[in-house]
């Protein structure tokens, strides 16, 4: 069910879809109220004229066809926005953009309001037609011919919501590309990944060594992209023993690759390793969905891609910087560890965690070769590093962003010359001072 959830979340059809149900169910009770005569308080009022059959026609068939154009150019400007992007800061933003709601529900609005108008036209019928049933007929009353006078206002109401979402799509779609507020989608939801996955402060625990036990292989090859955790707090409990993951989500598995171990069981052999390989939601790509490391990896893309010589565009690879810089503060200063045992008891669920060392490399380690060609760059990592570990009692974490620091500095000196590593080794003389602070 994991995995249906993530190909539906960033899907274009499954929006379109339902709003295409919902606007069957809405165009059925509309009618419905038309021909039992809960329209005439519409055509009742003075300043609302009745539609006649034909203009309610010619009506329903420009709004009809005018919101299949439409929803054809935003699925078109849509696709060309989203190659744009992936080519630019990297194919691994696709999902992102794929996730994207106001994309989503703009196409989902205009396919919405086609199906409504169609449904809403079949049933409009002119003066020289005969009613196609009784009830047809007492709808009609004296008029000639039959409009559904509700479900015309309704049809005009969809058609200028659907004029407004048009707007607000022309201004999302280049708002949305635009690389400020791409890195800030993917800093903020890291920090929010953050502060959900490790909620407590840092209480100089370290986390486990390298899991063992009796291993339970993978039968299936891809990217592990969920992980039922809580189903395997459960599946431990009821065996009473300790299950022991050997990989996190985003790792790539195969046949043969140790998954998991059992742990303190006296016997193994009847151990439901099935249901365990079921827990495991395997694709072909990594998701943002419970992988943390997703996000950084991004980040660091976007940075090192904006400091390559055919892009050249240090500014971007600062904020990518800014936004990570924020992210190493919010792990430096938590307990990275986690548990889903309930509150008292102890987890029988182990999970294969990585310490602060493990997301500094992932983060600015990574990033360290790209950084350490330009200048501007280099002197933002140091002020990210010291403003990171302005909080940090844990000398060692601390001692950790300070190694960072000194292998920028020693990567700095290959690249930079005269009085761009001057200033570089000036930063960083400034650097020492303030980590010993």
């Amino acid at each position: 069910m994991k995995k249906i959830w993530l190909d539906v979340n960033a899907s274009y059809w499954f929006l379109p879809a339902l709003f295409s149900i919902a606007a069957l169910l809405l165009a059925t009770l509309t009618l419905w109220l038309d021909r039992n005569g809960y329209a005439t308080s519409v055509t009742d009022v003075s300043w609302l004229q009745p539609a006649r059959p034909d203009g309610a026609s010619n009506m329903l068939s420009v709004i009809a066809g005018a919101m299949i154009g439409v929803a054809s150019t935003v699925f078109s400007i849509t696709i060309a926005a989203v190659a744009y992007a992936s080519g630019n800061y990297g194919p691994r933003l696709l999902t992102n953009f794929m996730e994207d709601r106001g994309n989503q529900f703009s196409l989902a609005t205009f396919i919405g309001t086609f199906v409504y108008s169609i449904l809403i036209l079949r049933t409009v019928r002119a003066e020289h037609e005969a009613p196609a049933d009784l009830q047809d007929a007492i709808a009609s009353g004296s008029l000639p011919g039959f409009v559904p006078q509700l479900s015309m206002l309704t049809a005009f109401a969809l058609m200028l919501l659907s004029v407004a979402v048009l707007v607000y799509f022309l201004n999302h779609i280049p708002a949305s590309i635009r690389i400020n507020t791409v890195l800030k989608g993917i800093g903020a939801r890291l920090l929010e990944e953050i502060e959900d996955r490790f909620p407590d402060n840092n209480d100089g625990e370290n986390t486990g060594g390298a899991p063992d036990g009796v291993p339970i292989v993978s039968h299936a090859t891809g990217y592990v992209q969920a992980i039922g955790f809580a189903k395997l707090e459960k599946l431990a409990e009821k065996e009473n023993g300790k299950l022991k993951l050997a990989v996190r989500t985003g790792d790539f598995v195969h046949p043969d690759v140790t998954i998991a171990y059992w742990a303190d069981m006296d016997v193994v052999e009847d151990c439901p390793d099935d249901e365990v390989r079921a827990a495991f939601t395997l694709g072909s790509m990594r998701t943002p969905s419970q992988d943390m490391q997703f996000l950084i990896d991004e980040l660091v893309e976007i940075g090192l891609r904006a400091l390559s010589p055919g892009i050249n565009d240090p500014f971007t690879a600062v904020t990518a910087v800014h936004w990570l810089g924020a992210a190493t503060a919010e792990l430096a200063r938590r307990k990275l560890t986690r548990s889903f045992a309930a509150a008292g008891e102890e987890p029988h669920l182990i999970l294969l965690e990585d310490d602060f060392d493990h997301f500094v490399r992932r983060g600015f380690g990574a990033m360290r070769g790209g950084l350490a060609t330009n200048r501007i760059a280099a002197l933002v990592t140091f002020d990210a590093l010291v403003d990171a570990a302005s909080t940090l009692d844990d000398e060692t974490r601390r001692a950790e962003l300070k190694l960072q620091g000194d292998l920028l500095r020693e990567q700095a000196r290959e690249h930079l010359v005269g009085p761009e590593l001057h200033e570089v080794e000036a930063r960083y003389q400034q650097f020492l001072i303030r980590m010993k602070r």
